[in-house]
């Protein structure tokens, strides 16, 4: 288990990745073999994803990448590092700008049912998994969250006020509508990556512009 959790900051989240396909990290260039690095953290995605941050001994992170141990802590100090590395690198969360936004003026059920179904989260299911679950120990992780968290709530704000213009004064009521929406999505996730199910969005979109209205 590392002994400083929260001693690497996610240094990426504040990164907007670009629209478009994800770089495949699992090949090299041209499909030559991927260097000792890029093993490394392919190892560590699939380890953490399965068996736990905490449970997953850099050793066992070396045999999988089949690199000596030595060479893990050249690439990454700590394992911590790895974490914070995997997270910075191959997750995203993409901030819309308001001038692009597909706007649907009195219909806030579609519009937040787009949303729900847009989450802009860039991560293989693998690094959700990380995510979610590191994320209540884990500093790189809780911060990536917390930029989705504020990336959903403002998507879902701006949403309703196009949608409702006239309930543009009602900040309160807008405020608490956006962050409900958006624990919603945010609880989806972490209940998809558990059970597999999944919450109706349409119906909590629906619930939202009904006390709005």
């Amino acid at each position: 288990m590392d002994s400083h959790p929260d001693a690497q900051r996610d240094t990426g989240s504040r990164l907007t990745p670009s629209p478009g396909p994800r770089t495949d990290h699992r090949s090299g260039t041209e499909g030559s073999e991927p260097d000792a690095r890029t093993r490394i953290l392919n190892a560590a995605e699939e380890l953490f994803a399965h068996a736990g941050y905490d449970a997953t001994a850099t050793a066992g992170i070396a045999k999988a990448a089949g690199v000596p141990k030595g060479l893990v802590f050249h690439y990454f100090p700590r394992k911590i590092d790895l974490l914070a590395t995997l997270i910075g690198e191959r997750t995203g969360i993409e901030e819309l700008r308001e001038d692009h936004a597909d706007t649907q003026p009195g219909d806030p059920v579609r519009m937040l049912s787009r949303l729900a179904l847009r989450v802009p989260l860039h991560a293989s299911p693998a690094m959700r998994t990380i995510l979610f679950r590191e994320a209540g120990t884990h500093r790189p992780a809780r911060e990536r969250l917390r930029h989705l968290n504020a990336e959903l709530n403002r998507r879902a704000r701006f949403a309703l006020e196009l949608a409702l213009p006239g309930s543009r004064g009602d900040h309160a009521r807008l405020e608490a509508a956006a962050a409900t929406f958006t624990a919603v999505l945010l609880y989806q996730e972490s209940l998809c990556q558990l059970t597999g199910q999944h919450i109706d969005a349409e119906l909590v979109a629906n619930l939202i512009a009904k006390a709005l209205t």
